[in-house]
């Protein structure tokens, strides 16, 4: 006898086989693309940080708050001046700060002074800025400890 109710395999009433839904985060790739990402981060941050190394004094002024790189004019022990990471003499700085400065006068100019230099070589230089016509200098300086 054939089958009239439809219960084969073909036609009719077919069975379907459902899945059952996957309820969970797959969370491994997420956790891979933020390992990755804090490698990348834990390699760049110290050199984000100006390459001349310095030994700044200490003080327990607050700092100040800037949105973008500053203009950064650094004094090591040696009595050498960089103007960012670039060695230069203390006469250049005025023609190439006034070749870089967006806003002219008014940029914000940073002075780091290693804490063993002679302090009339930051003199001079904080002297030729303001010759030039720079109005907003200032000094650099760490936060003293156990403040």
């Amino acid at each position: 006898m054939g089958s009239a109710g439809g219960g084969g395999s073909r036609g009719g009433g077919r069975r379907r086989r459902r899945t059952a839904v996957m309820s969970e985060i797959n969370m491994t790739p997420m956790v891979d693309v933020m390992l990755v990402l804090l490698i990348i981060f834990m390699v760049s941050a110290p050199l984000l940080t100006v390459g001349v190394p310095i030994d700044l004094p200490q003080t327990s002024a607050n700092p100040l708050n800037e949105e973008k790189e500053p203009l950064t004019i650094t004094v090591n022990t040696k009595g050498e001046v960089f103007l960012q990471e670039t060695q230069v003499q203390v006469e250049e700085i005025a023609p190439r700060l006034i070749a870089i400065t967006n806003s002219g006068y008014d940029e914000r100019i940073y002075v780091r002074g290693d804490r063993n230099v002679v302090y009339g070589q930051v003199m001079k230089v904080m002297g030729t800025l303001s010759a030039a016509g720079f109005r907003r200098v200032a000094l650099v300086t760490e936060l003293e400890q156990g403040s």
